[in-house]
């Protein structure tokens, strides 16, 4: 469970960074995706906000850290969400809306988290894993039925 609890912390930490970086620079971050001269100005407000909720998520992992198997619906919910990211840039980037050079290395995150959090997700969900006192028992009286 140690290898799982730190790669949620990381998850969590890079979501922080990511986050903080949208919340306080978003003209930084619109020129690093290469919308700075293109968009209008209330781009930087969609990637503030969008800052927050990255923010909100890397807490949530770093929560998640701390006893996977109880917080369980935060790995599953962030698992969505970057899969819905991962399938949308790919669809946007295929179609010629999005720029590829400037959205592809982005894309990488959420296939990694893709993988990570599907990857901590099965392994939570083994009875080796039991954390409750009746998730225990269930363990035990299912074992000794065998």
């Amino acid at each position: 469970m140690r290898i799982e609890r730190a790669l949620l912390a990381v998850i969590g930490i890079i979501q922080i960074i990511c986050g903080a970086s949208y919340l306080a620079r978003p003209g930084a971050v619109a020129a690093t995706l290469g919308a700075a001269s293109a968009a209008p100005p209330w781009v930087a407000f969609v990637l503030a906000t969008a800052g927050a909720r990255f923010i909100g998520y890397g807490i949530g992992m770093l929560a998640a850290a701390k006893d996977p198997p109880r917080y369980r619906l935060w790995i599953t919910t962030m698992l969505g969400i970057q899969s819905v990211d991962l399938v949308a840039t790919l669809i946007y980037v295929a179609n010629g809306i999005l720029p590829a050079r400037h959205i592809l290395p982005g894309a990488a995150l959420p296939l990694l988290w893709v993988g990570l959090l599907g990857w901590v997700s099965l392994r939570i969900r083994t009875p080796a894993h039991a954390t409750t006192r009746q998730d225990v028992q269930q363990q035990s009286s299912g074992q000794a039925e065998s």
